[in-house]
């Protein structure tokens, strides 16, 4: 039995991700701290999802009541000191990091805690990682790279020397490093832009989370930039079936890199980095479109100026990871809100 460690099991992604892999034959072990970002309620009831009605001690050992090749422990990965005794205790075949400090404007008010999650949090794991014989080391990076890009679709090949947002820099240091380790140590690395996940389960700093809070309470929900905003909605069960077949397939060197004109989509080391997204660009104002039919409701509608660190659109060319795992998302909008509306109602015990 493979043994795989999934960080931010307590998180949105994580937790969805063990979810698809308790189908697998694999022992899991996740890691979260199960910090105050948002709802607290909302990650423990997760946690209970995956049989740990309790968690009251950090860095023990909880084995889940529902799935015994489930361990949890709560602690902060920026502990040098608590990763290194967890890849003492345990040898993994897998690294899945998907603890981070998320959110865009949040980082312009706190900057340090996003230095410590996305930056040592991960170099820890990292460092650890190649420290063992380790098949594939895989973590989360975001559409948020692009920064000032505004050719459409984003492409991996596209430029990213300009974030607009310290969020943005932390995921760019990320892909980074990740290339340093693999061509230093050979360690097969893979990172994956997301762009916008949303469904059920979801993090409720998010847009769409938020406005279906406020719609159905009567409340006036911000539309920044007057509307005019695209992104690229990706559904969680798409990125789930995307990650999982990315796990499984280990990176090699590209034998003919080209060191005269680099190609920052390919490296001579075991290193790739993919979009993961819809392909579908969706205005705001259509998305809350879609949101009020599913709702029943229609939405009080405050428009705003775009603010510091939003990007106009996303778009994802997913061409690479058509080409190398043979998958794309492609649940559509419609179908995608409905779920997470169903989800969102029977969460919040609302009449329909």
């Amino acid at each position: 039995m493979k043994k795989v460690l999934v960080t931010g099991a307590a998180g949105f992604i994580g937790f969805h991700l063990i979810k698809s892999l308790l189908k697998e034959n694999v022992s899991i072990v996740g890691v979260d701290s199960i910090n105050d970002y948002y709802d607290v309620g909302l990650k423990r009831s997760r946690l209970k999802h995956l049989g740990f009605a309790s968690i009251e001690y950090e860095n023990k050992a909880y084995t889940s009541a529902k799935y015994e090749q489930l361990q949890f422990y709560q602690f902060n990965i920026a502990s040098t000191n608590n990763v290194e005794v967890l890849f003492e205790e345990h040898e993994f075949n897998y690294v899945v990091n998907l603890a981070a400090q998320a959110g865009v404007r949040y980082s312009l008010e706190y900057p340090e805690k996003y230095i410590q999650a996305n930056i040592l949090g991960y170099f820890n794991l990292l460092n650890c990682a190649r420290k063992q014989e380790l098949i594939h080391f895989v973590y989360a990076s975001s559409s948020s790279v692009y920064g000032l890009n505004t050719k459409m679709p984003l492409g991996e090949a596209d430029n990213v020397d300009h974030p607009i947002s310290l969020y943005a820099a932390t995921k760019k240091s990320n892909e980074l490093f990740a290339h340093a380790y693999s061509h230093l140590y050979n360690l097969p690395t893979t990172g994956l832009r997301f762009f916008t996940v949303y469904g059920p389960w979801g993090r409720p700093d998010m847009a769409y989370f938020k406005f279906t809070e406020a719609i159905l309470q009567g409340k006036t929900i911000d539309v920044y930039n007057n509307g005019d905003m695209y992104r690229d909605f990706t559904y969680i069960d798409d990125i789930i079936k995307g990650l999982v077949r990315v796990i499984l397939t280990i990176p090699t060197g590209f034998s003919d890199w080209n060191s005269d004109a680099p190609d920052p989509s390919t490296s001579p080391a075991p290193y790739r980095v993919y979009n993961i997204g819809n392909q579908n660009p969706i205005k705001l104002l259509d998305f809350i479109e879609v949101l009020e039919e599913e709702l029943g409701v229609k939405a009080k509608i405050n428009l705003m100026p775009i603010q510091p660190g939003d990007v106009y659109k996303t778009f994802a060319d997913v061409s690479h990871l058509k080409r190398d795992i043979n998958y794309a998302p492609a649940t559509p909008l419609q179908d995608g809100i409905k779920r997470f509306v169903e989800w969102y109602r029977s969460w919040k015990h609302l009449d329909k």
